[in-house]
């Protein structure tokens, strides 16, 4: 018995009593689908949903949960889970399942007979050290770019910010700057610092193929992030690609990590820069700058921490010796409308669908918001939850499958994503999605099959995983389910589609917004590029 093959989540959803899988499904998601399956098996469609929707691990994990669905299995399939867990049950009928501890290894116990894959490995970087291969360029803007970084990195305060569009390559320009520094200064270390597994493994994608192109000689490439080590020894001339929480943390269990690394390092390199000035991750671009011939140099498409506060942006300017090189193209007031027309970003077009979700500020709400960088989460979760607010959204996305073959989707909530993947999948559309709680080896096999060359239409849904260090060049069009008032945050998610039939991408895109009037949001892309001038201009 022990070895039998369990029963599938699925199929005890699929014999289950009705109104069990709709208290699964709580009563929005519900009327939603009442709505889409009026003259459809709506019954079908609840079970099929949850299924998708449902997380059996929020289930396994709560008591009563719990209990209620073990009441779901069939009397053979209680006695053989029974002897898995290595007890006996006489009678099927007895409460003996729901009155054990369940300890974590029984509760992956019953999701291994369940027949779900549980991704708990952790994190293991591939290689700390790689000899890179050839073959890398810039497009003749770039290179203008990365001339006039360079006359700034090496004079005067020795800091800069590089500010191009998204999807204008801004690692890429990097990296040649890296390059051509480590070939001057040997031996010597460069540091890239950066948020977010998806950044910092493009980054270390990027310094392979780059100092294949451009190097002189074997360096070192080293991950730090996840779970690498944080050995210094050894490592005297190369890239080291660390991630700003890991270089807290190894701070702050040993406090000489930070002098160690800074004494070895002539360059650092801060991806998306707007965050340099957060008190936690100043502690470490102080330290690795504190050599009187090391530089710094900020990577951002959104060259300021918000929108509306003016003094944040200023304390940016400021960290940065208000020295920020932006794209010029000779004849262009705007460098996005020159890139556009000469086919290295997408054309946008830009529509928003209002959805009446019904939602009315209180003044708490109002003062929320006032107070707020963004939209607060007790709003998002009202949205998300709504009926007419996720019909919209789900209409949208089959709306743009009829002509986009990759469409990415930014949903409110890691369950807002979880459910609208789920009804998406429902209704035909291939849907997968990827958040923070995705194991990595799911999150990399769906954005393994979103890139791939499939005709079939895809829909890759996210929340906040996806808005920086994602390169997918085939997507399309971009549904923005996740109101925001974050410029910061609209344009990187934005630009996550703009890329050009010159970079690899579309002549065209689509990005849709679902909005609620009473919200405020955003709507221009080439808005964002120049938000922030006035702020950087003065000193």
């Amino acid at each position: 018995m022990i070895g039998s093959p369990g029963i599938a989540f699925e199929s005890v959803l699929d014999s289950a009593p009705l109104p069990y899988v709709r208290s699964l499904l709580g009563d929005n998601a519900c009327n939603l689908l009442d709505l889409l399956y009026r003259d459809q098996d709506a019954e079908t469609a609840l079970r099929r949903v949850a299924a998708s929707a449902v997380s059996p691990e929020r289930i396994i994990g709560d008591p009563d949960d719990r209990s209620r669905f073990l009441e779901m299995l069939p009397e053979q399939k209680i006695t053989e889970l029974a002897e898995r867990l290595g007890v006996g049950i006489v009678d099927p009928s007895s409460d003996l399942l729901a009155s054990l501890p369940w300890s974590q290894e029984q509760r992956r116990t019953l999701l291994g007979f369940l027949g779900l894959i549980i991704d708990r490995a952790p994190e293991i970087p591939t290689a700390l050290r790689s000899v890179c291969t050839p073959q890398y360029a810039l497009f003749p803007h770039q290179r203008l770019a990365a001339c006039r970084v360079q006359r700034l990195l090496y004079s005067g305060e020795r800091r800069v910010v590089l500010h191009l569009p998204t999807g204008v390559g801004k690692t890429r320009t990097a990296m040649n700057i890296i390059c051509d520094h480590l070939r001057r200064h040997e031996p010597t270390v460069v540091v890239w610092l950066a948020r977010g597994r998806e950044l910092l493994e493009q980054a270390t994608l990027e310094a392979e193929r780059a100092w294949g192109a451009l190097g002189n000689r074997e360096i070192s490439i080293v991950r730090m992030w996840g779970d690498a080590p944080t050995d210094l020894d050894g490592v005297n001339d190369g890239i080291i690609v660390l991630g700003l929480d890991k270089a807290s943390a190894a701070a702050n269990t040993d406090t000489t990590f930070l002098d160690k690394l800074g004494i070895r390092t002539t360059l650092t390199t801060f991806d998306e820069a707007h965050q340099a000035i957060a008190p936690t991750y100043r502690r470490t671009v102080d330290a690795l700058t504190l050599r009187s011939d090391s530089s710094l140099l900020g990577l951002t498409a959104t060259p300021g921490r918000t929108w509306a506060d003016l003094t944040e942006d200023e304390r940016l300017a400021d960290f940065f010796a208000h020295q920020k090189v932006m794209l010029e193209i000779d004849g262009y007031d705007n460098p996005v409308t020159a890139l556009i027309e000469q086919g290295y970003l997408a054309r946008p077009t830009f529509r928003t669908v209002a959805a009446e979700s019904g939602t009315t500020l209180s003044s708490r709400d109002k003062q929320a918001l006032a107070a707020s960088f963004d939209i607060p989460d007790t709003l998002m979760a009202r949205l998300a939850s709504n009926v007419q607010w996720n019909l919209q959204v789900v209409r949208t996305v089959l709306d743009l499958s009829k002509n986009h073959e990759r469409i990415l989707l930014f949903a409110a909530s890691v369950e807002h994503s979880r459910l609208l993947v789920a009804i998406l999948s429902a209704l035909g559309l291939d849907a997968d999605q990827v958040t923070a709680e995705s194991p990595p080896r799911h999150r990399d096999r769906a954005i393994a099959r979103f890139k791939g060359t499939s005709s079939r239409p895809m829909v890759l849904s996210n929340y906040g995983v996806l808005t920086t260090g994602f390169d997918a060049p085939a997507a399309s069009a971009a549904v923005i389910a996740r109101p925001t008032r974050s410029l910061v945050l609209y344009s990187q998610m934005v630009g996550r589609v703009i890329r050009g039939p010159q970079a690899g991408g579309t002549p065209t895109c689509d990005i849709v917004t679902v909005i609620d009037p009473e919200l405020p949001g955003f709507g221009d892309v080439a808005e964002a590029f120049t938000n922030w001038e006035d702020v950087w201009s003065t000193r």
